[in-house]
């Protein structure tokens, strides 16, 4: 990839919010963009950063904002809604510290990179007269769901028994739309903050989302009939993984890591090729002590190897007969994600279906068994079983629960049936996709190159 340096080179600010599901993707944005000749300064909150194990790439400046909570974060506040709105006051203010402090020492700010759900940076990045860039970092098809909510063109609650169509999109049951839309009443601040985030999006100089055009085509068109601004730019995804050589400095680690062990490289060296069922919920979703009870035994009984991160807070939950560690499998507080996705002993990924690991996975090869949770998941699971055709869904009870038999016939199907090797080849030719959507800055126009363009031409 070419470097566009000149004589004084564009400065961006990325502004993530403070999530580790935002960060990484924004993060691996922002070293593509240096990598072509963008002077990037990263920017999150004090609170996240004091709990970091390993800070940014050196060649990336770090610098930090307050969100009005600087020891606890969001979990400092009384509510999800008053994080947000002590967050934008005091963000703002800070923000704008920021980059009028920048433009004093010479290296001025010509662009602002904000995830969509901080709204407010817009009218930070208007008040300075900079480019304002929206980033989502959800799937096109979710956001075309929000942004319908938004503007009023799809009612909520949502019906039990109704058929929702929306332009580009398979015809949703309220069960696969995201959780926030069906289950009303639940976690109503953070419908407002995934709804909200379209109030201002057309004002934006650039809309970028993290996916790539292959994956979501006829929805990516009707969004960017509506949003002409909108490009998409993934996969966002550590490029040595994918096995490309750009010339992008490699870290020892994908993006901010919270986390500092990791246990499991020799034990999955020595399992045979494609044999282990790997099994992660991310870094945000609690099971109860029910469903980690059933998923344990569904993998002890499902007679494949298998690699389960449960993270240190969850371990009490585990059945006191199920060994972390035996013959058959290995139960680890973390791991890094995208190594054992790369790892040639990796049969299939039991999942959330957070859009960062349905990325990966897609972006890697690895056939889904999903168990998705709450928000966006639901709808990356509905394409994961019957759009991309990569994975199966696990079938759940009455309670929403994933029995172990449930999960057991899921595993056996996925590694040993007829179905599990079809699911495989398209698994196979997803990864080809990203790959080469990589090359591509995320479509065939090669959308980074127009961005990275457009920002080379404010110095020229």
């Amino acid at each position: 990839m070419e470097n566009k340096f000149t004589a004084k080179r564009p400065h961006c600010v990325v502004l993530a919010y403070p999530a580790q599901g935002h960060i990484n993707p924004l993060l691996e944005f922002s070293k593509l963009l240096q990598h072509k000749g963008i002077k990037v300064t990263f920017v999150t909150t004090r609170s996240f950063c004091k709990n970091l194990h390993k800070q940014l790439p050196h060649s990336i400046p770090l610098e930090t904002i307050s969100d009005g909570y600087d020891n606890g974060g969001i979990k400092e506040a009384d509510s999800p809604k008053a994080y947000y709105e002590r967050f934008r006051e005091v963000g703002t203010q800070d923000l704008c510290e920021l980059i009028h402090n920048h433009k004093l020492g010479d290296d001025e700010v010509d662009c602002v990179v904000y995830d969509s759900f901080l709204i407010w940076v817009l009218d930070v990045a208007k008040r300075f007269g900079i480019v304002g860039v929206s980033f989502l970092t959800q799937n096109v098809g979710v956001n075309s769901i929000y942004y319908h909510v938004n503007k009023g063109m799809l009612k909520v609650p949502l019906l039990e028994k109704e058929e929702i169509w929306l332009p580009g999109l398979p015809s949703l049951a309220p069960c696969e739309m995201p959780s926030f839309l069906y289950e009303y009443g639940y976690e109503l601040d953070v419908l407002d903050v995934v709804v909200g985030q379209f109030s201002n999006i057309e004002n934006a100089d650039w809309i970028l989302c993290n996916t790539f055009y292959e994956l979501h085509q006829e929805v990516a068109d009707c969004m960017t009939k509506i949003l002409p601004k909108l490009r998409t730019i993934g996969p966002t995804i550590l490029y040595k993984s994918l096995n490309i050589n750009n010339g992008i400095e490699d870290e020892q680690d994908y993006g901010f890591a919270q986390f500092k062990s990791e246990e499991c490289t020799k034990w999955l060296d020595d399992q045979p090729k494609g044999s282990v069922v790997f099994v992660s919920f991310g870094t945000m979703v609690a099971l109860d002590e029910e469903q980690i009870e059933e998923i344990a035994y569904g993998l002890r009984d499902s007679g494949s190897p298998y690699l389960w991160v449960v993270r240190d807070s969850e371990q009490y939950k585990l059945p006191k007969d199920f060994a972390k560690k035996s013959e058959k499998g290995m139960v680890v507080s973390w791991c890094h994600q995208i190594k054992v996705l790369s790892h040639e002993a990796i049969g299939c990924f039991v999942t959330h279906c957070g859009w960062n690991s349905t990325m990966e996975a897609l972006s890697l090869g690895v056939p889904l068994i999903a168990v998705p949770q709450w928000s966006d998941q639901t709808t990356n699971a509905k394409f994961i079983e019957d759009v991309w055709k990569n994975g199966v869904r696990a079938p759940i009870d009455e309670k929403r629960n994933v029995r172990g038999e449930a999960l057991k016939k899921s595993i056996w199907e996925m590694m040993n049936s007829e179905k599990g090797r079809e699911i495989k080849n398209n698994a196979i030719k997803w990864r080809n996709l990203a790959v080469m959507a990589v090359h591509k800055g995320g479509s065939s126009e090669n959308n980074i190159e127009e961005f990275v363009d457009n920002l080379v031409g404010l110095k020229s």
